[in-house]
């Protein structure tokens, strides 16, 4: 948001009790990324409704604003390739990426009250082969945890990407053109 010249602040809503962001039996991983995009978007403002009485660090939890959410899925084939659950997953992960094409969807919606606003972006990235010392080297860098896919392409893995066709912004989790046209249609 900074890099688009947005003034904003970030919430730390806490995550929905159960699994993380569980797939729904037969759901796509379009759909799915759609889906969870707006749970989270419902969830925050729920979340800042119950805190409009809270704390005076609170205080900027106004319910007129605008709540920017978003969720990025690394898509191969059907597949959806979480965040790694640990190193052995996070090589199994990119041992399954080495020498594919894969798709990337970011969903965003821009929510306040009932209103809710959506974009999506969806991107084809293709990784060259990777050696699995190539792999073990780059889970060891602890890079992989936390990403969607087991890796981030603004980092050490960008070097195994031999084609983009999307947005960048996009396949880092948060798609900077689509968001500027939501924001541009409410009038940010």
């Amino acid at each position: 948001m900074t890099q688009i010249n947005v003034e904003h602040i970030v919430l730390n809503v806490p995550a929905a009790p159960g699994e993380d962001e569980p797939r729904h039996l037969g759901e796509s991983p379009l759909a799915y990324v759609q889906r969870t995009a707006r749970d989270k978007s419902d969830r925050c403002i729920e979340w800042m409704g119950a805190c409009t009485n809270a704390s005076p660090s609170e205080q900027e939890l106004d319910p007129n604003i605008y709540v920017l959410t978003a969720d990025t899925t690394v898509a191969l084939g059907d597949l959806i390739l979480g965040k790694p659950e640990d190193a052995e997953d996070a090589k199994k992960i990119l041992s399954l990426l080495s020498g594919q094409t894969h798709l990337v969807h970011t969903a965003i919606v821009l929510a306040r009250g009932n209103d809710r606003r959506s974009a999506l972006s969806t991107s084809r990235v293709s990784f060259g082969k990777i050696s699995q010392a190539e792999i073990d080297q780059y889970v060891s860098s602890q890079e992989s945890f936390g990403k969607a896919g087991a890796y981030g392409i603004q980092g050490l893995a960008a070097k195994y990407i031999s084609r983009l066709e999307g947005s960048y912004s996009g396949v880092m989790g948060l798609p900077l053109f689509e968001t500027a046209q939501l924001l541009k249609d409410v009038g940010i």
